[in-house]
């Protein structure tokens, strides 16, 4: 039976005293150029508070956007005691208020774009004692001694489930050193198709931009005065529940 991983969690824990980890998007959510600017500078933001806050915060990938010095989308691994709250006090609708540095004339003054957390994709790691290894006898060609000695091995991992069988040699040695072969090469299989599947969500999250209720609103071509928004913790709560179960569905 094909044993598949799949996780909704969004948040990790580290016992050892590395805190809180977390991974956020910042997206202009296919908006204008002026929304990939203001993703620019809510990075940086985003990194200079991150520092304040004795955070480790790393830039995991950023796509440019068509204009110099802007950012269509960025992900940004945030890790620390407190990691949780910072993630928190920007996740949801980012709104600036300004004049377009790219249209001169044109009238808008207000422009959106989304923060919000990636679930975390649990990759199955390899380590010998995650594996439990079972001798079972072998079928087919080989003739009797074949069938007789149990010589072939299921190797299973079992953080995960995933299991192979060998049973190409005689010798239970050389088909337990073949198993974890296998085992390991199914290991990193499934850990591309993770992969793949987070950066599908990513794209995803692009679509899932909203006006409204801004979690943080700047104002000024300097994007430094911050206006204070009301934080609608239940909205939130709804919009990163509607995201999560949209990449899950």
């Amino acid at each position: 039976m094909e044993t598949k991983i799949k996780s909704n969690q969004v948040s990790n824990y580290h016992p050892d005293g590395g805190g809180w980890e977390a991974i956020i998007q910042i997206t202009s959510g296919r908006g204008p150029a002026e929304c990939d600017w203001v993703v620019a500078q809510v990075l940086k933001r985003v990194l200079v508070e991150a520092e304040e806050m004795n955070l480790k915060a790393e830039v995991l990938n950023r796509v440019a956007g068509p204009e110099n010095g802007t950012v269509v989308s960025a992900l940004v691994t945030i890790k620390g005691v407190n990691a949780n709250e910072f993630v928190s006090s920007w996740t949801g609708t980012i709104q600036w208020i300004g004049k377009s540095t790219f249209r001169k004339f044109h009238k808008r003054k207000n422009w959106f774009i989304g923060i919000f957390e990636v679930p975390l994709t649990i990759l199955p790691t390899f380590s010998e004692k995650d594996i439990q290894y079972q001798a079972m006898r072998s079928s087919g060609a080989g003739g009797q001694h074949v069938n007789k000695v149990s010589s072939a091995i299921r190797a299973t991992h079992l953080p995960t489930g995933i299991s192979v069988v060998s049973m190409d040699s005689r010798s239970q040695h050389q088909n337990k050193k073949l198993a974890t072969e296998r085992l390991l090469a199914k290991l990193k299989e499934t850990q591309y198709d993770q992969l793949q599947l987070q950066v599908q969500n990513q794209w995803t999250n692009q679509m899932a931009v909203e006006r409204g209720n801004p979690t943080r609103t700047f104002e000024g071509s300097d994007f430094k005065k911050e206006k204070k928004s009301k934080n609608n913790k239940k909205e939130r709560q709804e919009g990163k529940k509607m995201i999560n179960d949209s990449l899950y569905d």
